[in-house]
């Protein structure tokens, strides 16, 4: 028991986000603490320096809200739902998973799932996931891809705008960039992809991690009433991702509305990319739940063949005794425990035969999809005047 009491101690601190050059820097500047404090002053922070540059610049070029781009800056809903709500947004999921998440260790420990000789290597886990997360290089890494991919081929070549904007003009050789342009495509995308392959650095640490714990001798019981052996509470970790599904989806809202204020293009023209990226949010965030589902299907297996023999037993044994004279005369079936421990046993049984082999639930699914599709919704009054699709709302509801 000191041993497993030892171990819940050491691991009530599991954090994906506390650590990084990024977050040592934020704290040194006074826009962190050890527990992400400070969440208004780094959102303002770091927002503004991606967006207020922007605008000066524009400004002084005259771009800002005329002159002679087809998108003047004030009226690039892209970059303005880029840096002033999906980067808020990708800030408040650090604290939202920080802090729903932090106990997940503990959770492993606290229910024995893990047997006791492989705490350790549960240890080893955790340091291995803390070295991974607190990398320098790994960091460097993302930047060096942010500016190498991220910047010279995605955004210069498929994402920016074909046409004139505040930030480039199209010439035969491609962009040329107008000095807001040098500092949005230098300075302020960079630093949003860098925040947002972050993420998906810090999801595949989590995935390695839980890949890691699958290894480990797990104490599985199929009657667990969760009706996953007690990993239901991984399936409170999607909750914790809500808001980085809601900044994919304004992501992509983003990306759609410029297309359709400015190159003419509908809304049903972009189903794919939409069911796209539904399914890309779903597979990042649930995928790693889904490495448990060997051992899940395992512990079913097991778990109705065992109870399957003792229901046997058991429906024998009372069948000879209340059914074939093997009761002693003088006790009364009224009032008996056998009725009862027969329901039991039958109601041990079906939680057995119901188990779920993915710890995941309908209702964590569907959340995540709606959080993902949000922002999309407004994209809607694109194709129908806000009285019209109320009106089909209504009937659709009554």
């Amino acid at each position: 028991m000191k041993k497993t009491i030892d171990h819940l101690d050491k691991s009530a601190d599991f954090s994906l986000v506390l650590g990084g050059p990024l977050f040592q820097l934020l704290r040194r500047a006074h826009l962190t603490g050890n527990a992400l404090e400070l969440l208004k002053q780094r959102i303002v922070v770091i927002s503004l320096l991606a967006w207020f540059p922007l605008l000066v610049l524009s400004a002084l070029e005259g771009q800002a809200l005329g002159g002679n781009a087809a998108v003047p800056f004030l009226r690039d809903l892209e970059v303005h739902i880029k840096f002033l709500v999906i980067i808020p947004l990708l800030i408040i999921s650090e604290l939202v998973v920080h802090q729903r998440m932090r106990f997940v260790v503990n959770q492993f420990v606290e229910r024995h799932l893990i047997a006791e000789n492989d705490l350790p290597r549960l240890d080893g886990a955790v340091a291995s996931a803390f070295r991974l997360r607190n990398s320098v290089l790994a960091e460097v890494l993302l930047v060096a891809f942010v500016y190498g991919v991220g910047v010279l081929i995605i955004w210069r070549q498929y994402t920016a705008l074909a046409t004139a904007t505040w930030y480039a003009v199209p010439t035969g050789e491609g962009l040329k960039l107008l000095v807001s342009g040098v500092w949005y495509g230098y300075v302020s995308l960079p630093l949003f992809q860098f925040l947002l392959m972050r993420w998906y650095f810090r999801i595949f640490i989590w995935t390695r991690f839980l890949w890691q714990v699958t290894r480990l001798e797990l104490d599985l019981i199929p009657t667990h009433p969760d009706r996953v052996c007690g990993l239901g509470f991984l399936s409170n970790t999607v909750y914790a991702f809500a808001p980085l599904a809601l900044a994919h989806g304004g992501l992509l809202a983003a990306f759609i509305a410029n297309r359709i204020f400015y190159l003419g293009a509908t809304l049903p023209q972009f189903k794919i990319e939409i069911a796209v990226l539904v399914v890309f949010v779903l597979c990042i965030v649930l995928g790693p739940l889904l490495l448990f589902a060997p051992q899940l299907a395992e512990a079913k297996r097991k778990g109705n063949r065992e109870y399957g023999t003792l229901a046997e037993r058991y429906v024998r044994d009372f069948d000879a005794k209340w059914l074939r004279g093997g009761a002693p005369a003088d006790e009364s079936l009224v009032g008996s425990g056998d009725i009862q421990s027969l329901a039991d046993m039958s109601n041990s049984f079906e939680v057995v035969r119901t188990m779920r082999i993915v710890p995941l639930t309908k209702d964590a699914v569907l959340r995540l999809a709606v959080a993902t599709l949000l922002p999309l919704v407004p994209l809607a009054l694109t194709m129908m005047p806000l009285e019209e699709l109320l009106k089909r709302l209504v009937s659709v509801v009554f």
